[in-house]
């Protein structure tokens, strides 16, 4: 029998019904409040665990929003940044604040944000299994739920002719990116855009993930990826509400962890 709250009850154990269920808050645990400087080491960390994790190399960049700009420190492996490492720097990549320095690789976030001055977070790494696609120069396909995360079309960029403190290269490589929201830089790495933090961490670990599957899969002889019409309705639908619990769900695992990563 149910109740007028949409709750079983009889002689067994009261339990919600299923539509109930659905209704009940999402409450997480608590974390603590967080600097904008404490969420970007903790972005870091997270993206390290994610695979992100080619020691010195990759910079991610974030916009505070009035002229200046968050970027991890040079000298420091990304599961290594607290927020008090964390340097600041302006539209031009040159230092304002920071006991560190700059990566000199920085041009590909200067040169992209100049373009795109609406991006709010700018990440590029030399990830393990997003690689072996851009060394084949192939999108990896999707096959399973959570590689269909993000439904934005993922780029393929040839770019490749050296390293980013070049700045032609950063602007070639910037320009033939294009308005794309995230992509595969051939034989190179990955380059993710973001309105937010929680939405930068989403694209670069769904990046990461859909990548290994399909390698994985491509390896056991093929599969058959998921069609484009239901991915496309599951990244609407995870875009709504996913993207803030797996952020949230992020932060508690490195919070958990190393707590000092806030100090």
């Amino acid at each position: 029998m149910m109740n007028g709250g949409g709750v079983e009850v009889g002689a067994g154990p009261v339990r919600e019904s299923g539509s109930a269920r659905r209704r009940s808050a999402w409450e997480p645990p608590p974390v603590p409040q967080l600097s904008l400087r404490g969420e970007f080491a903790l972005l870091l960390r997270a993206l390290h665990r994610a695979g992100y994790d080619d020691l010195l190399a990759g910079h991610v960049t974030v916009s505070v929003g009035d002229g200046t700009i968050l970027v991890n420190p040079f000298e420091l492996a990304w599961n290594e940044v607290r927020a008090s490492d964390v340097v600041v720097m302006d539209g031009d990549g040159a230092k304002i604040t920071g006991r560190y320095n700059v990566s000199p690789a920085v041009e590909l976030h200067t040169c992209l944000r100049r373009r795109r001055p609406e991006v709010v977070v700018v990440i590029h790494n030399h990830p393990r299994w997003s690689n072996n696609w851009a060394g084949m120069k192939k999108i990896p396909p999707i096959y399973d739920q959570t590689s269909a995360q993000i439904g934005a079309e993922l780029a393929l960029v040839d770019e490749y002719d050296g390293q980013f403190a070049d700045l032609g290269n950063a602007d070639i490589a910037v320009e033939k990116f294009g308005d794309a929201q995230w992509g595969l830089l051939a034989n190179h790495g990955v380059l993710v855009t973001a309105s937010s933090i929680a939405e930068a961490f989403v694209r670069g670990y769904t990046l990461e993930w859909r990548s290994r599957r399909a390698y994985e899969i491509e390896c056991l002889g093929g599969g058959v990826p998921i069609a484009d019409e239901v991915v496309a309705a599951f990244a609407r639908a995870f875009e709504r509400g996913g993207i803030a619990k797996w952020w949230q769900t992020a932060l508690r695992r490195e919070l958990y962890a190393d707590r000092e990563v806030l100090d």
